[in-house]
């Protein structure tokens, strides 16, 4: 990582989105952890519930003992293991045996989906997860994670599409929470056109996010452009002067009523507005 490309970014994010949180990356690797490695966890545990430490500044990295998920495992590419009965699962359940989510109508309509998802291995034995402003030289971010009030979605959104023809410079799939922040940006990265992924409609990873938060998670050769981009987008103009403006005046993300909540909402905005 380009320590000059790291900081313009980090000057532009200043300018355009004032006090917003930094973005997170992520990259696989199979040399020795660089980041403090994730322990095997005692039971399940929602990979979204250590993510807050890395937004808050801890740089961690996982293997797939650290991931104490199935879906979490899989949607890093660790595993290509469902849960016995996940049709059912992810549907109407098995009365007696086990509880569904209703996430979808029917078990049909789940193996319909599980058999056009796309596949995915993980290149690397450990996926290292480092806030934006602290990646190193040696890190080569290939996907950048933004978790995003409206205003600033609404911003990275528009911006995302700033250089595409069609209107589908960003999707959202319908996928687990870990899956449109990992997988899917991960797999853009391959495309002729990548997109940015919006993300963490699961209602199942939603207690380990503020109310008011959603993802956006880009491809690096797709964010690297939204950089090159910022100076002469919509970002110059008074139209988003105007949103520009109460970005930075508005509350800090709230922590609302999550179990591993953040104990101080100010720790992820900015470290410059700390």
């Amino acid at each position: 990582m380009d320590a000059t490309r790291r900081d313009q970014f980090i000057e532009l994010w200043d300018r355009y989105f004032p006090g917003a949180e930094l973005p997170i990356s992520f990259y696989y690797t199979n040399a020795p952890p660089p980041a403090a490695p994730v322990p095997p966890p005692a039971g399940h545990r929602c990979i979204f519930a250590d993510l807050v430490k890395v937004r808050t500044g801890q740089s961690l990295c996982f293997d797939a003992r650290a991931i104490g998920c199935f879906g979490g495992r899989r949607y890093v590419g660790f595993s290509d293991t469902l849960t016995p009965d996940f049709e059912y699962f992810l549907s109407c359940g098995i009365p007696g045996k086990l509880e569904g989510e209703r996430y979808k109508k029917t078990p049909e309509l789940v193996k319909a989906l599980l058999a056009n998802a796309p596949k995915f291995q993980a290149p690397g034995k450990f996926i290292v997860f480092k806030r934006w402003d602290l990646l190193e030289e040696s890190d080569e971010p290939e996907v950048v994670i933004f978790f995003a009030r409206p205003d600033v979605l609404a911003g990275l959104f528009t911006l995302a599409n700033f250089d595409v023809a069609d209107p589908y410079g960003v999707f959202a799939p319908f996928a687990a929470g870990c899956g449109s922040i990992v997988q899917y940006p991960y797999l853009e990265g391959a495309s002729d056109t990548p997109r940015g992924v919006i993300g963490i409609f699961d209602v199942s990873a939603r207690p380990f996010i503020q109310e008011d938060v959603l993802s956006l998670a880009v491809p690096g050769n797709k964010f690297e452009r939204m950089i090159d981009n910022m100076r002469e987008s919509f970002l110059i103009t008074e139209s988003w002067r105007k949103i520009q403006n109460r970005i930075g005046k508005t509350r800090p993300a709230g922590r609302g009523d999550f179990k591993h909540e953040i104990s101080n909402p100010k720790q992820i905005r900015n470290p410059k507005h700390q």
